[in-house]
């Protein structure tokens, strides 16, 4: 990776996309799965990317994510788990390294929990009319979570 940063290469963010699919736990025993996982991530990041930009340059700003789950039933296993999976689907593909990654923001949503969101985006919109299980991704470079009150 190039030290030359230049901005019109970069990707716009924030970069939202989503993933209509159960992600896969750390803790899996199936190393497949969870490798298939990554792929499917990093594949889906990627043709996302390409939508918004023909060409970009993966740079190494600081970044945020945010990784909601909206699963067909209450979840079985820890939340938490499905974070690194996701983190590293999409090494080389939208950032050099998930190193770069200062805060995640993760949350699930199951079915009969009332949730109400006072502010959606167009991506976050459409996953939650998205067939379930889906995942929404977005991450952030604003650095507005290093202000803390």
């Amino acid at each position: 990776m190039s030290d030359l940063w230049n901005s019109e290469l970069s990707l716009p963010f924030p970069f939202e996309f989503m993933i209509q699919d159960t992600p896969r736990s750390l803790q899996t025993k199936n190393n497949k799965a969870r490798e298939a996982w990554e792929k499917k991530v990093g594949e889906l990041a990627g043709a996302h990317a390409n939508e918004l930009q023909e060409a970009y340059q993966i740079d190494s700003r600081p970044l945020a994510a945010t990784i909601f789950y909206f699963p067909v039933a209450p979840m079985d296993g820890d939340v938490d788990n499905i974070i690194k999976p996701i983190l590293d689907g999409m090494d080389k593909v939208i950032y050099p390294t998930d190193r770069l990654i200062e805060r995640v923001v993760v949350q699930k949503f199951e079915p009969g929990v009332p949730w109400i969101f006072k502010s959606l985006t167009p991506i976050l919109e459409a996953a939650l009319e998205m067939e379930r299980p889906s995942v929404y991704i977005r991450l952030d470079d604003d650095l507005a979570w290093r202000e803390v009150p």
